[in-house]
């Protein structure tokens, strides 16, 4: 059985937009095991928290570049989350994620902290699905950076070197 496919597109944006009222906000702590991130291969693990405070753990593994690539994840326990994470320092960032549903897509949208960036992702149910960035978005657009390697959120944790 194959991994499921991501197919996704990533916008560099010029600030953070204001956000459709609905959109969800979650603050995600993120780091990237060592002996992975290359050949095409990232393992992280995530530690998601809603407004709520309530938390979910997951590890990924994603293989491949650019548009498409394949996702395996699972649920972590937060205490094996604890033990993994001091394999990450150096290779850590910290964001919040604005969710934001339109129509059949979700949009993310991403601020990272220690930098000035904001990404905006969606995922794509196939490689030919047009997409066009919704109002509230597109005049924010910079350009679509889903085949830059330096937009990957694993060289952007890499490049702020947090322990």
């Amino acid at each position: 059985m194959s991994a499921p496919l991501e197919i996704e597109r990533v916008f560099l944006l010029a600030r953070l937009p204001d956000l459709p009222a609905g959109a969800e906000a979650v603050r995600i702590e993120q780091g990237y095991l060592p002996d992975e991130g290359v050949a095409g291969v990232e393992g992280r693990i995530r530690r998601a928290t809603d407004a709520a405070g309530r938390a979910r753990c997951t590890h990924t593994v994603k293989r491949g570049l650019g548009l498409v690539r394949t996702e395996e994840e699972r649920a972590l326990a937060p205490e094996e989350f604890e033990r993994l994470w001091p394999a990450t320092a150096g290779r850590r960032l910290v964001k919040t994620r604005h969710k934001v549903r339109e129509g059949a897509l979700v949009w993310e949208v991403d601020a990272f902290e220690g930098l000035d960036l904001v990404l905006a992702e969606v995922e794509l149910p196939s490689t030919d699905h047009a997409v066009t960035p919704p109002a509230w978005l597109a005049p924010h657009v910079v350009r679509e950076v889903t085949e830059e390697a330096e937009y990957r959120n694993f060289a952007i944790a890499r490049r702020l070197g947090r322990v």
